[in-house]
């Protein structure tokens, strides 16, 4: 039965009505995404509790059986500490004012913030390959990850996220956790049986100065100017309307003028295309190597191979590495996937109808818009289906579709200085954390001497913000990377991990060293595991007291000269010093006084290292592992732990 009104109601009664609805909306409690469902409180600490709502609106707020009361002040913000938080959940809290907020699941633990760059970043889901029994038996509510959202901001310090939610560990939900952060958190609840819960406030590519406030960039005033100048809001869609622009225009050309896409023929990844006067090169390799030169622009590839009746009628996987820079891959003339960049493996799925037994074709479109294009050597490059692989490395046929001249750098709105501290690290002061857990370095690699300043300030920079005191900070030293050289040399990186092993002297830091965790063709090493655990090893001693634990590897202390050697004093040696494998010492350098460096013989003496050259009679310096990639750098204590690259001469 319909029921008809001859009520007429008019436009502004209305308008009144959705304007009273809304202020009282307005008016309700809101709390910070941070405070939500499944979050995790620190533990034996005052914990605060806050929120927006209407000035002079009184917030009841309930836990744990104790009840806690506050009043709106005029800037529309409210606040309550909690008190005497032991370990243990799940807890729900109730929230009443003006309207009623429950919050259930919260666990109260250590709660650990993940900071820094793509090696923090970079995802579970990107290691599953290599520890897929950790990820079936991630089942653990006592791990948690809250993901900041990625934002900039040069305007303000935010008050809030734009988003957020606290996610359990499960086999699901782990592979969008950070692995280094997941590790150690899996490793921290396994010794200490606490909640912990991990807040991802991370960025690819980012440098420090990025992640500092305006006020600590007084002190480098290259930053400060620039952090001034993305204020002008203006200036700043100037440039990224170019960037877009200049990227459009060039992917854009590429499409236009690839000739492997020529309208009015079949493209290169069709089946039916005659490649038979294609050019031959060898995969893993890069073109710049052979007849094509070092050219940017579209190369493409195609490899036939035979495939037995045994592999098809179900799901396969096909690797390729790494290519330089994206690609486009065909199998049998259908896409089966795409990468825009250079640093992702590729792993692609090949559907159960794809493959056929005997002939099969993979082309792939490789467009490199600046470096040497190819694909990166000493990856996997297969195909694998019914517990059976197909090697592909070896020949391949290739043309080029175009070439173009190198695509522009891009400004990099987002890494620009004070950005990601006022978008990303701001909305967190407010929640009492445990400590940081840091991965970065890589992007200021270029500029090793300035990091000597600029990390510790960011150190202090954090714990000035958070107002918790010298909070622990545990970083982790920049792994082994880039080919291994034959002789001693200048290292950028080496320069950089320097900076880090300096950084050592700022109070309650500890660091985790990866020289022997690297991989020579890949930023982004896949042994996430161990550089979990080694955060861990630091936090026993910085974050939780333990004075017996063995938590660090070598780290050189003095030198004394005597005749034609050196003798080098370390501290952490555990229990002594070892040389890991066949005994012999390596990567130790050694200079008279003419400052260059020559392979030197070294050799254990108790805890004491002692290192010569013969044909340097008047030594003055030492260097350890000094290189981009040290591999082979082999000086451990016996817990295992490598010691950490030094030299003496500075």
């Amino acid at each position: 039965m319909v029921i008809k009104s001859n009520v007429k109601i008019s436009g502004s009664a209305i308008l009144c009505c959705i304007l009273l609805i809304s202020q009282a909306a307005l008016c309700q409690v809101r709390l910070p995404f941070l405070i939500s469902d499944g979050m995790v409180l620190q533990r034996d600490a005052d914990v605060k509790i806050w929120g927006w709502a209407d000035k002079g609106e009184k917030v009841t707020i309930n836990f744990n059986g104790k009840t806690y009361n506050a009043t709106t002040g005029t800037d529309g913000k409210w606040a309550v500490m909690l008190s005497e938080l032991k370990a243990g959940g799940p807890c729900s809290m109730d929230i009443n004012a003006s309207n009623h907020i429950a919050l259930t699941n919260i666990m109260i633990g250590d709660v650990w913030v993940c900071s820094g760059q793509s090696n923090m970043e970079l995802a579970m889901d990107r290691v599953k390959y290599r520890y897929p029994d950790v990820v079936a038996h991630a089942d653990n509510p006592n791990i948690r990850q809250f993901i900041v959202p990625h934002r900039y901001d040069f305007q303000e310090p935010q008050e809030d996220l734009k988003s957020g939610r606290w996610e359990s560990a499960n086999p699901e939900s782990v592979l969008h956790f950070s692995a280094v952060g997941y590790f150690f958190a899996k490793e921290l609840f396994e010794k200490y049986h606490v909640p912990i819960g991990l807040i991802n406030a991370s960025l690819g590519g980012s440098p420090a100065q990025a992640w500092l406030s305006e006020d600590a960039l007084k002190a480098f005033p290259e930053y400060l100017e620039t952090a001034k100048k993305f204020k002008d809001s203006a200036y700043l869609n100037q440039i990224a309307e170019k960037d877009k622009a200049v990227s459009d225009a060039w992917y854009g050309r590429i499409q236009q003028l690839d000739n492997g896409l020529a309208k009015g023929q079949k493209p290169w990844f069709d089946v039916n295309y005659d490649a038979s006067e294609w050019a031959v090169m060898n995969v893993p390799g890069y073109w710049a190597d052979g007849n094509l030169g070092n050219v940017n622009g579209v190369v493409w590839f195609r490899k036939e191979f035979n495939v037995p009746a045994s592999m098809t009628g179900q799901p396969a996987k096909l690797w390729l590495g790494r290519i330089v820079d994206g690609d486009f891959t065909y199998v049998n003339g259908k896409q089966v996937g795409s990468v825009s960049y250079q640093y992702p493996p590729r792993i692609y799925d090949i559907p159960s109808n794809l493959l056929q037994a005997g002939k099969n074709i993979i082309t792939v479109r490789v467009i490199s818009n600046s470096s040497r294009g190819g694909f990166v050597q000493d990856k996997p490059y297969h195909l694998s289906a019914a517990g059976q692989t197909i090697d592909l490395k070896g020949q391949w046929q290739y043309r080029l579709g175009t070439t173009m001249a190198p695509l522009p750098d891009k400004t990099f709105i987002e890494w620009q200085p004070a950005g990601l501290y006022n978008g990303m690290i701001t909305p967190l002061l407010n929640y009492k954390i445990k400590g940081v857990i840091w991965y970065q370095g890589e992007s200021n690699a270029g500029k090793p001497r300035e990091y000597q300043k600029l990390f510790p300030a960011l150190i202090a920079n954090w714990r000035e913000k958070w107002n918790q005191g010298d909070f622990p900070f545990l970083y982790v030293q920049l792994a082994n990377f880039m080919e291994v050289k034959a002789s001693p040399s200048e290292s950028g990186w080496a320069e950089l991990r320097a900076a880090q092993f300096k950084t050592l002297a700022v109070p309650n830091t500890g660091m985790a060293v990866a020289i022997d965790l690297g991989e020579w063709n890949d930023i982004h090493p896949l042994n996430k595991e161990d550089v979990g655990k080694r955060l861990v090893l630091a936090a026993q001693k910085v974050a939780y007291g333990d004075e017996k634990a063995v938590y660090s590897g070598p780290i050189y202390q003095s030198m004394k000269v005597e005749g034609n050697k050196i003798t080098l004093t370390f501290t952490n040696t555990g229990g002594g010093l070892t040389a890991k494998g066949d005994g012999e010492l390596k990567y130790f350098a050694v200079a008279g006084t003419d400052k260059k460096f020559v392979w030197a013989k070294a050799k254990i003496d108790g805890n004491k290292v002692v290192v010569w050259n013969d044909q340097v009679p008047n030594p003055v310096a030492v260097r350890y592992a000094w290189a981009d990639n040290p591999e082979g750098a082999n000086l451990y204590n016996k817990e295992g732990l490598p010691a950490s690259p030094f030299r003496t001469d500075e």
